[in-house]
């Protein structure tokens, strides 16, 4: 909505001259239809701004991984809403537009290094420093809970991210295929190097570590794929990987719990990418495309040797900027009454899918996921029988799991199961009884869910 009303023009309006924000020449979309766009004489603006809302969606889908598992989402949502107006507009603007100062000052991002990789990066490790840190104590929670579908959606990004960078140069031409080269050249040296640095902590292959290494050499060749040659991107995966590997460790050094890694990753890799520009740089790459001929002087394979402050110039901007801009507005809507990030440490135990969405990802019976109340620390005996006692967590989601169960088909299956668990105690004719009224009910309540 923001997108459509105020968002395009703030970042991509070219009436305003100040270099750093748009104005609202283009509200609504107005004045754009077949009107040529500031990317591409031969692309419609009503074309390119709905190739850019998706720029901008993407980049606030990563920036919203800083919540994993104790973010609320009301207030997420809404600082989503205005970062997207007061943090991804000027920094669209900064390099895309052609009054933006970054543009004018000669800087070479090629598909949203800064404005996409820099801006979510920086913005969710703000984020999560304004969220606080996970309890360490419900950690066993979030491990990586399904490797096939890491990988599908890997799979998925690779594809997505070929029309991302691909279609930056704004048509079928050389520089579009260049750019998807240099794509899966990067992603698949950095996916490599990343499993061999692992590999020689854990001697063993980590298919979740092949996913973040593809990941951080598709983020790398975001600002570089369309400006470098592929040769380059192979040395541009090799260091991609190894800088965004080392830099997972630096939320334990500055104590910012970024669940998702989306500053090692992305603001990590979108620097890489960014460097990598000014070294390798090269002006007949960026003609490709047969509009931009002669409009960038290419980096130092063309003898440009400043396009490196450049560059760096920028990057501290975007950094800075993203960082604090973010904090600013995550900290503001955080003091509000009724708007608190943080979700509480009950909601924390019991799962973000079931106290924000009431939804669960593969559990449709509602069995709770809190795993700590599900592994009992000690059997305290009572009168018929023993009573297990969680070690953390909510104790009902334990009574849960000892009184639910599949119907048995005798009495002795019951007390055999229950010797495996460790309970002798015989249990009375009373309790067999409620445990058949209790798997009765819920074989019924099965049955019509499938029915249903």
């Amino acid at each position: 909505m923001g997108w459509y009303f105020w968002g395009y023009s703030l970042a991509f309006s070219t009436k305003a001259t100040n270099g750093f924000i748009g104005d609202l020449h283009h509200f609504g979309l107005m004045n754009t239809l077949a009107v040529p766009s500031p990317g591409s004489p031969l692309i419609p603006e009503l074309l390119y701004s709905f190739y850019q809302m998706m720029f901008c969606g993407v980049t606030a889908a990563l920036v919203i991984g800083a919540v994993a598992e104790r973010g609320r989402v009301l207030p997420a949502m809404i600082f989503i809403f205005f970062w997207a107006t007061l943090v991804y507009c000027p920094l669209a603007c900064w390099i895309w537009n052609i009054n933006g100062w970054g543009y004018n000052y000669g800087v070479l991002d090629y598909a949203g290094g800064g404005p996409v990789e820099i801006g979510s990066g920086m913005s969710a490790l703000a984020y999560s420093w304004i969220l606080g840190r996970r309890h360490e104590r419900m950690m066993l929670n979030f491990r990586p809970h399904n490797v096939s579908l890491v990988t599908l959606g890997t799979v998925f990004l690779w594809f997505g991210w070929l029309g991302f960078n691909g279609g930056s140069s704004f048509g079928a031409n050389l520089r579009a295929t260049i750019a998807c080269w240099n794509s899966c050249l990067t992603a698949m040296f950095a996916a490599m190097t990343w499993c061999l640095l692992d590999f020689r902590l854990a001697k063993k292959w980590s298919m979740v570590g092949w996913c973040s290494g593809t990941i951080s050499g598709l983020v790398a060749a975001t600002p570089a794929s369309g400006f470098i040659p592929p040769w380059a991107s192979i040395i541009l995966g090799v260091v991609t990987g190894i800088c965004c590997n080392f830099a997972t460790k630096v939320k334990f050094l500055v104590k910012i719990d970024d669940s998702l890694d989306v500053f090692a990753e992305h603001a990590v890799g979108g620097i890489v990418g960014l460097i990598f520009n000014a070294l390798f740089g090269a002006n007949y790459i960026i003609g490709l495309d047969g509009v931009n001929n002669g409009v960038f002087p290419g980096g130092w394979l063309d003898h440009h040797y400043a396009q490196l402050y450049i560059q760096i110039a920028y990057i501290v901007a975007t950094m800075a900027y993203s960082f604090v801009v973010s904090a600013i507005l995550a900290k503001l809507i955080d003091i509000i009454p009724g708007l608190h990030l943080r979700a509480s440490e009950e909601a924390e135990l019991m799962g973000m899918d079931d106290d924000q969405l009431g939804e669960f990802a593969y559990d449709y019976v509602e069995v709770r996921r809190d795993f700590l109340a599900w592994t009992p620390a000690k059997e305290e005996p009572v009168a018929d029988g023993h009573r297990i006692v969680p070690q953390h967590g909510i104790e009902e989601h334990q009574n849960l799991a000892n009184t639910a169960g599949h119907s048995p088909p005798s009495s002795s299956g019951i007390e055999s199961e229950r010797e495996k668990m460790g309970v002798s105690v015989r249990a009375p004719a009373k309790e067999l009884a409620a445990e058949n009224a209790v798997d009765s009910s819920t074989n019924s309540v099965h049955a019509s869910r499938t029915s249903s």
